[in-house]
């Protein structure tokens, strides 16, 4: 599979051409419009990602969610990982970082383990005992607020395939073109707005950029549930 990928040709290359995320998701609901149905849902990886997602619910009146699963974090080095995990355990490693890394599979085993507690943590204060919208046969739209290394967006990709949707689009407002490519090749379509190429961070596409809390983001999913 190799997704078509729908980008905005006057931001290709180009930094901080987004106000906010939410600005950002307004930008992705325009495109979005002719790809998705009244049934669609949108799923967010948070926390960046929820604030996006809000933005592309809200103009065009659909169901969103959140989709769980965690990055894989290199033990000396917390802020960075080396793939990610979902919440049924199945990883995506960054092989060729991972080589270079000298990581034992109990340290593996251990950042998974970590990840994976941590994202139950994290399904538990955002959502409660509540479940998840259902997927069967509908239009699934998974939103994050950039693609970097692509490997959390691979994993909510195959956390969205394990319910049978009928098909899975990513939206995202900027990702790095390699990473655009890997993941095109496991989506049903892919629209990035803003791609970029050589040395790459999400915060560069936005003009008004911080970390978003946890608390910040359940806010933001209460405001459209």
């Amino acid at each position: 599979m190799c997704a078509q990928v729908v980008e905005d040709p006057r931001m290709r290359g180009r930094s901080f051409v987004f106000e906010d995320r939410d600005d950002a998701g307004r930008a992705l609901a325009d495109v979005l419009r002719e790809h998705v149905d009244g049934d669609a849902i949108i799923l967010a990886i948070p926390s960046g990602g929820v604030p996006v997602a809000a933005a592309i619910a809200r103009e065009l009146g659909l169901t969103m969610d959140l989709i769980i699963v965690r990055k894989l974090q290199i033990p000396f080095n917390p802020e960075a990982g080396f793939g990610a995990v979902t919440m049924g355990g199945e990883m995506f490693l960054n092989r060729p970082l991972l080589a270079g890394l000298g990581l034992s599979a109990d340290d593996i085993k251990e950042a998974k383990d970590k990840a994976m507690r941590e994202g139950r943590s994290r399904q538990r204060s955002l959502l409660g005992d509540r479940e998840r919208e259902p997927l069967k046969g509908r239009t699934v739209v998974l939103v994050d607020d950039g693609l970097a290394s692509g490997y959390t967006m691979l994993a909510a990709i195959a956390e969205g395939r394990r319910e049978d949707p009928r098909k899975i689009i990513v939206a995202v407002p900027t990702g790095a073109a390699a990473t655009v490519r890997m993941v095109a090749e496991e989506s049903d379509l892919l629209i990035c707005l803003n791609i970029r190429g050589g040395p790459f961070a999400v915060a560069d596409a936005y003009r008004n950029w911080y970390d978003l809390t946890e608390d910040e983001a359940a806010t933001v999913l209460r405001s459209v549930r």
